[in-house]
């Protein structure tokens, strides 16, 4: 009879256990054009003997506005810095964080689609009649899309490109429309246009840095947030993981 009485005592305590073991994982949430390099520093970081993270790629202001409807991420890896120094004033992160990697636009061209890419306006100009569609990122929720439309106006092709462009909620999901077909053309980050799954479909050129603002990429670590988000954070600091940046094409501080 004891026994009997016992099973659900232990059975409840055993949930207990369970469920405050999985509370205390970290959710780190980061922005889509990271998602190859992030990937190699995630496995760095777990070859130390860290424990494992959860991860979500997804774009910088839907993660912003999530967090600020309550969302449980502990770490905020994003594409910009406006997202996570909003999260500080909104009292949502320890403090304004740190910018880790500073990012590069690239154009990607569908290689069957027979579209030249060149830095000669002349030849751009030809490129964009020539392709069906160019994808760029939301750019009120993604800086890539937003740096996109600031090359595409400060070169001159603003006018001639607008209405040929289909927007994503991110930036590794504009590179797909590209990789899929969906579109021609794209706006990416070099890090994604590196990555063995863009690369084999496309080919890209690097878009004057000088004709958007710099993507300076900044992190912010949540209140409240476990031992391994703040271990990552710090990981993200680390000669390590800026050599795994450097290696995917963003320059670090």
């Amino acid at each position: 009879m004891p026994e009997i009485t016992l099973r659900p005592f232990i059975f409840s305590l055993f949930l207990l256990v369970s469920q405050s073991v999985f509370a205390q994982q970290a959710i780190v949430a980061v922005a889509a054009n990271m998602k190859d390099a992030f990937g190699e520093i995630n496995t760095a970081f777990k070859s130390e003997g860290n424990r494992d993270v959860r991860v979500v790629y997804g774009s910088s202001g839907n993660f912003t506005a999530q967090i600020m409807n309550g969302a449980p991420f502990n770490l905020l890896i994003s594409a910009d810095e406006h997202f996570p120094i909003e999260l500080y004033r909104q009292g949502k992160s320890i403090d304004e964080g740190v910018v880790y990697a500073i990012g590069q636009l690239v154009i990607i061209s569908k290689n069957s689609a027979g579209i030249r890419l060149s830095d000669s306006k002349t030849e751009l100009i030809k490129a964009i009649n020539k392709a069906n569609k160019i994808a760029i990122a939301k750019p009120d929720l993604a800086p890539y899309g937003k740096a996109a439309i600031e090359y595409l106006k400060a070169e001159g092709l603003w006018n001639i490109a607008k209405d040929k462009l289909i927007y994503a909620d991110n930036v590794g999901i504009a590179t797909m429309y590209v990789v899929t077909g969906a579109a021609d053309l794209g706006f990416t980050a070099i890090s994604l246009a590196k990555s063995a799954e863009v690369s084999k479909e496309t080919n890209f050129m690097l878009v004057d840095s000088k004709l958007y603002e710099p993507i300076k990429q900044r992190m912010v670590l949540m209140k409240g947030a476990p031992q391994e988000a703040l271990s990552f954070y710090r990981f993200m600091q680390g000669a390590q993981a800026k050599s795994i940046l450097q290696k995917y094409g963003y320059s670090t501080p």
